[in-house]
């Protein structure tokens, strides 16, 4: 695996190459800095920061790209520079189709160095013993950029078993399926007294009661004569 390690900045930007795999002894390709004045406008220093990279990416040909992760600082001014000289560092990677990786200064300082809080003379320190150096690599931006190019080879393993096992789970895990609808309630109709109950439908005269044996009609009694109609004997004087 070739890592090119971009520690980026507007003054300084460093930038470093380093080969190997995980668990072997790694391999130093190239070191240095990609510099712009300071009076330069800013447009015309990306510019030059953009040529520079492209040619580390002509000369050594790298299979991956490792930027810092920019965070947030007191000054405003000096990250905002730093955001744009990483943003040019990602577009000349993905202009050529080559992977990116962001790794923050804690990151690279515990892969290196085994603390997240080590300083920069400690980092230094740790990048000349694993590439077997003479000395340091000096300005500590050079430096900082073969750190970030071994913090991705060592743990570059490590993320791919990651994303392939959540890619594996996303694929088999079921799809899940919605319940069904709820049927609605009879409509209940509201008493006077305020109390609720199901709606009742009306029973014409003379139907069948529930029991299913139909009514029984009563006859009507004969008609009455009324009393006028009886005679009486009159009676002899």
């Amino acid at each position: 695996m070739r890592v090119l390690g971009v520690d980026p900045g507007l003054t300084r930007c460093g930038v470093g190459v380093v080969e190997g795999v995980a668990g072997r002894p790694l391999r130093m390709l190239g070191v240095g800095v990609v510099r712009t004045g300071a009076e330069t406008a800013t447009a015309d220093r990306l510019v030059l920061i953009e040529r520079g990279i492209e040619e580390w990416l002509d000369a050594h040909r790298p299979e991956f790209v490792a930027v810092e992760r920019v965070f947030s600082q007191h000054n405003v001014r000096t990250v905002m520079g730093t955001a744009q000289a990483s943003a040019v560092a990602m577009l000349c990677a993905a202009r050529r189709g080559l992977p990116v990786a962001l790794h923050t200064p804690s990151e690279v300082k515990a892969a290196v160095t085994g603390s997240g809080r080590a300083d920069k003379a400690q980092v230094g320190s740790m990048v000349t013993r694993l590439l077997r150096l003479d000395a340091p690599p000096k300005p500590a931006d050079a430096a900082d950029a073969l750190a970030l190019a071994i913090c991705h080879i060592w743990r570059a393993p490590a993320t791919n078993r990651l994303q392939q096992a959540v890619a594996a789970h996303r694929t088999t895990s079921p799809t899940r399926t919605t319940s069904p609808t709820r049927t609605t309630s009879p409509t209940r109709t509201t008493s006077p007294t305020g109390t609720t109950s199901p709606t009742s439908t009306t029973r014409p005269a003379g139907t069948p009661g529930t029991a299913g044996t139909p009514s029984t009609a009563h006859p009507t009694s004969p008609a009455r004569t009324p009393s006028s109609a009886r005679t009486t004997k009159g009676r002899t004087s």
